[in-house]
């Protein structure tokens, strides 16, 4: 099974353990492939490199994550043009599973990917419904 992780779940799960926590934790077991982009490593960092996020999240489990992801998931160069969400920050990511024909999406993001619901058949679930659908124990 392929699937992409936004850029919110990523960052949550450093933060705090869990529901999304559970599927990075499912990706590092190899329950997944984890699908991403070069635009979006690029965001995780700028992310993870802002003061608010760095009083949760210490830089050396950042940059543990970030070497992990970059070493590990299937990091794609060049991405479709994808305009489907009203949030064009969302877009890469959308697109992503598109290019990488993802299984799944999982996102935290109630008021933009979720909405969705699915792009191009690939459904977008929350961290919850995305530990059911991969049938994973929390």
């Amino acid at each position: 099974m392929k699937v992409v992780l936004d850029t919110n779940v990523l960052v949550s799960a450093l933060i705090q353990h869990g529901p999304s926590a559970t599927p990075v934790d499912a990706w590092l077991d190899e329950a997944f492939d984890l699908i991403t982009s070069a635009f979006q490593l690029q965001e995780l960092r700028d992310v993870l490199s802002r003061p608010r996020i760095q009083k949760w999240v210490q830089p050396n489990e950042a940059a543990k994550l970030l070497n992990m992801i970059a070493a590990e998931a299937v990091v794609l160069e060049e991405l479709p043009d994808l305009q489907v969400s009203p949030d064009p920050d969302d877009n890469p990511i959308l697109a992503s599973s598109v290019a990488g024909q993802a299984d799944l999406v999982v996102s935290g993001d109630q008021r933009g990917l979720l909405d969705l619901k699915t792009v191009q058949g690939i459904p977008v679930v929350t961290p919850r419904q995305a530990v059911e659908q991969l049938g994973l124990a929390q």
